[in-house]
């Protein structure tokens, strides 16, 4: 009965990561739409996700925030500063560099989240995961290619930058169960809001921007994060990594839909790849869910 209930745990967290991996592949198209400097986009974004997301944590727990904040201790501020850092590090890389190029490095995540959960919490992940997770991990190289320049440095950095802070988000909510993450995604929004406010240039922003801001704001900042770190709980770090990864076959695919965007053949093939990645790994729930608790 112990065993059936954990699988059914695992189950959810996987869908949960899934489903923020569709909310996060928007991701690149919203701030291709905005078409503003990274301090503006990351001020109205998270300005929208703060009160989306702090409304539906007064509603839900009634007076109980100062308690929730208390409660939440050392791990509510590890959870804040690399929410923060994640935020801002993603528009910065997306506006300096390419899709293509930050999901390469984004790719690493399941292998840097597996490494620090490992550090922090001796939590080791089995061969099945890694040797999936190194296809993907070609697939999503083929799909870079050769675009990367030395103008593109910048925005590369920042995407390391972003998938250190965001595996580390995903081992601190495991090794802090206490944090509601509703309440404290939306503290950490009204974090990135206030660091990019100085360096912001509310001047330029037309309603169209506005409102594509807030949709960022809403869907891949705000649920995005919720539902990946939600989901993150029931499962293993590297795995909740590994999942999120779908993300890499959708953005070509928005982009396509989008701005007629023809993908390249490197692109087909590599997103084939991830995507098969993916399908094996979860193509066996019974062995996967076996290996997991034989590995944990």
């Amino acid at each position: 009965m112990i065993i059936s209930t954990r699988a059914n745990d695992r189950q959810i967290g996987i869908t949960l990561v899934a489903a923020s991996a569709v909310c996060w592949s928007l991701a690149g198209l919203f701030v291709r739409i905005a078409d503003l400097d990274s301090a503006t986009l990351i001020f109205w974004s998270a300005i929208s996700a703060c009160l989306g997301l702090g409304v539906a944590s007064g509603i839900r727990l009634r007076g109980r925030v100062v308690d929730e904040i208390l409660k939440a201790g050392a791990g509510g501020i590890y959870y804040v500063v690399a929410s923060t850092v994640t935020t801002v590090s993603c528009v910065v890389s997306l506006r300096y560099t390419s899709v293509a190029n930050v999901m390469t490095i984004y790719a690493t995540l399941p292998f840097v989240a597996s490494a620090i959960a490992y550090l922090w919490l001796r939590e080791c992940v089995s061969r099945r995961l890694i040797l999936a997770g190194l296809f993907a991990l070609t697939g999503v190289t083929i799909t870079a290619g050769a675009a990367a320049t030395h103008g593109d440095a910048i925005g590369m950095i920042f995407a390391l930058v972003m998938t250190a802070s965001f595996a580390w988000q995903l081992v601190i909510v495991k090794r802090f169960p206490q944090i509601d993450i509703l309440l404290f995604s939306a503290i950490s929004a009204g974090a990135s809001a206030l660091a990019a406010m100085p360096f912001m240039d509310a001047s330029a922003v037309s309603i169209p921007q506005l409102a594509v801001s807030a949709l960022y704001g809403l869907i891949p900042y705000g649920l995005g994060t919720a539902l990946a770190v939600a989901g993150g709980r029931l499962i293993k770090s590297g795995e909740a990594g590994f999942v999120s990864m779908l993300d890499v076959v959708l953005n070509p695919f928005w982009v396509w839909v989008f701005f007629s965007e023809q993908p390249t053949p490197y692109a087909l093939i590599g997103c084939g790849m991830v995507l098969a990645a993916v399908a094996w790994y979860l193509s066996s729930e019974e062995q996967s869910f076996a290996e997991a608790v034989k590995c944990g």
